[in-house]
């Protein structure tokens, strides 16, 4: 099993541990915390949402946006204006957003799924959540490292040692390799401005190294208007040569092959075989719903729901019944009666801070407590 740190922006590695499979992924995880900085922002997936791992992490004074499962329900402490709520985990005081992301790709498909990440960002001026939901995008960075790893330099073959002094040899051979690849990419992605680091082919780098190696290719320095090796090399004028296009965003189906059974998708979503391009990204951050005194119905859930968001993008400030009854599209006075009196138990049960006749709030300083009495 091979863990590593990578970085989104050039997929050059940062750090990497390997070792047998008996042991956990958050184990391995563990053990590279001690390479972050506090520079450093650290995305991860579901499976690193460990206690301890977290605190290991701040520990180092690194940040992190990592996705927890789904059985995992923080508590509210205070709710923020842009739908994220504020939380406590062990000793950490973190913060949570809760969000569906939806995809539409031009053919006119819809395809998304629902998040809930925790960050040690818990400024949403600085960090609103929509922006972190797209940059925690970034994480899948880190499978096209580990594609050009075990695909474009291995060919799909497996390894060949057959002892565990031979495999950290070549493991840690393949690794050199790759992170000197990637270091020659990033320095010529650099002479030319402007230029994203992901354009920058894996495959032309690894073919332009095999011919410096095989033919002797490059060796010699050569002359001309229009040569680039005395700047890049052999190697950096073969990848100036077959840049990439410019990163677009495309959908596909993940595939997952069984050994056991002729059926190797699984494709729970039904997201399209072949790679297809987005068209849009929607992503509807959803505030919690706040504790009371018993279960609501439906409706009162769904009326709960829509005051709170209204509250929530006005930079909670304080606002009128009228206000709250007209955005919600209300205008016969039995209506806004029925508001007010929803408004008014939530008061009581100290969901909302009622700061003058008829103008309410949620609070935000003080921690959500559930109500007593029936």
């Amino acid at each position: 099993m091979l863990m590593t740190l990578c970085e989104t922006g050039t997929r050059g590695l940062i750090a990497a541990t390997f070792g047998p499979a008996v042991k956990a992924e958050s184990d391995y995880a563990r053990d590279l915390t001690s390479h972050l900085t506090p520079d450093m922002l650290l995305l991860a997936d579901r499976a690193f949402d460990g206690n301890e791992l977290l605190a290991a992490i701040t520990q180092q004074g690194a940040q992190f946006l990592v996705r927890c499962t789904s059985t995992r329900r923080p508590p509210v402490l205070a709710l923020l204006p842009d739908g994220s709520y504020l939380t406590r985990i062990g000793s950490l005081s973190l913060r949570v957003i809760e969000a569906e992301v939806q995809a539409r790709t031009v053919d006119g498909g819809t395809f998304g799924d629902t998040y809930r990440l925790l960050t040690t960002l818990t400024d949403h001026r600085a960090d609103p959540a929509a922006r972190l939901m797209r940059l925690y995008h970034e994480r899948w960075e880190i499978e096209t490292a580990y594609l050009a790893l075990r695909h474009t330099l291995l060919q799909g073959r497996v390894l060949r040692s057959k002892d565990p002094v031979g495999l950290c040899q070549e493991v840690w051979g393949l690794l050199t390799l790759y992170q000197a690849l990637r270091s020659i990419m990033v320095t010529v992605v650099e002479t030319e401005p402007g230029c994203d680091p992901d354009r920058a082919g894996f495959t032309a780098a690894l073919e332009a190294a095999r011919d410096t190696v095989v033919s002797l290719t490059g060796i010699l320095p050569t002359t001309g208007p229009h040569n680039y090796s005395d700047l890049v090399g052999h190697i950096g004028t073969r990848i100036l040569r077959t840049l990439l296009p410019r990163r677009r965003m495309r959908l596909s189906t993940r595939i997952v092959k069984s050994r056991i059974s002729r059926y190797h998708t699984w494709n729970r979503d039904g997201r399209p075989r072949n790679s297809t391009p987005i068209s849009a990204v929607e992503i509807t951050v959803h505030p919690p719903a706040l504790p009371g005194t018993q279960a609501p119905s439906q409706t009162t859930s769904r009326r709960w729901d829509q005051v709170c968001r209204i509250l929530a993008a006005n930079a909670n400030q304080a606002m009128h019944t009228r206000d709250i009854a007209r955005r919600l599209g209300l205008t016969t006075t039995p209506s806004i009666k029925s508001l007010t009196a929803q408004l008014c138990y939530w008061t009581r049960n100290n969901r909302l801070i009622r700061t003058a006749p008829c103008t309410y709030k949620i609070p935000l300083a003080e921690p959500l407590t559930a109500p007593s009495g029936p």
